[in-house]
């Protein structure tokens, strides 16, 4: 994947796997310092492209569901998800075209309940040359962070940290992130350094299989229920941290950020 230009200049093409499909491997997280802890827990994230959603059968929809309100801005501005991803590159200097082509790696709702501590946005052009790369965290308070980021042809970029995340760690530093979209693997990598030095690296990794009701049912019987499972599993680490003695950075307010423009007034909302 060679790196993104904040101009009319693309990427080269790209070959992503077959849409919609089921990234299914693993996620690991190991914090370098000042407490050494680590952990690796089998993972699966959906693949899909955000103009052609997948929707299960029937009462099955409650398996995996896509919410505009997940992400982003919430789809409150209208367009849904491309509208939201639309709006937040045009406040970077990039304008997103009709005929692009966004892939989305993220978790679906589950008996409508999702959490998604990494979302990755893949900007293509018709031709399927990178137009942009948007990555995007949420943390276990309710917020969101949409960072875009410019790759080398290594797939590799660096963005400056600027949300609050996790409870042991303020809004210092760095993220390194580097990312793969191939029809074999499909890999999102971020280490958040600090003066020099890893703090931090979560990565998720997996194969990518299309997504037939057959496989769905199959992958989400073998993790159910994930995103549940997920948001038990970051608060059950935080709290061995914690007893661990790792301090706790105060948390600042701070509003979502993937907004490009200030909130609707109420005749904007009639």
């Amino acid at each position: 994947m060679n790196a993104v230009v904040r101009d009319d200049t693309v990427s080269p093409a790209v070959e992503p796997p077959a849409l919609p499909a089921l990234v299914v491997g693993r996620v690991t997280h190991v914090r370098h310092t000042p407490v050494r802890h680590a952990f690796t827990y089998r993972h699966y994230q959906w693949l899909v492209d955000l103009d052609h959603l997948p929707a299960l059968p029937g009462p099955l929809r409650m398996l995996a569901r896509f919410d505009p309100r997940d992400h982003l801005d919430g789809g409150r501005d209208g367009g849904g998800l491309r509208g939201d991803l639309t709006r937040f590159l045009a406040g970077q200097g990039i304008t997103l075209d009709a005929g692009d082509r966004v892939i989305m790696m993220a978790h679906a709702r589950i008996f409508g309940h999702t959490f998604d501590p990494l979302t990755v946005f893949w900007c293509l052009t018709s031709a399927g040359a990178v137009r942009a790369v948007v990555f995007e965290v949420h943390n276990t308070y309710g917020g969101r962070h949409a960072y875009l980021v410019d790759l080398d042809e290594h797939g590799a970029g660096t963005v400056d940290k600027r949300f609050y995340v996790s409870p042991f760690n303020d809004v210092s530093g760095s993220y390194a992130v580097r990312l793969r979209l191939r029809p074999d693997v499909v890999a999102a990598t971020v280490v958040l350094e600090r003066d020099g030095r890893r703090v931090l690296t979560a990565a998720v990794t997996g194969t990518p299989k299309p997504a037939t009701t057959a496989t769905a049912l199959a992958t989400i019987a073998r993790h159910l229920p994930m995103t549940h499972r997920v948001s038990v599993l970051i608060r059950l680490h935080g709290i061995w941290l914690w007893l661990r003695r790792l301090p706790v950075v105060p948390r600042a307010p701070r509003p979502e950020t993937s907004r490009t423009k200030a909130p609707r007034s109420k005749e904007d909302v009639r």
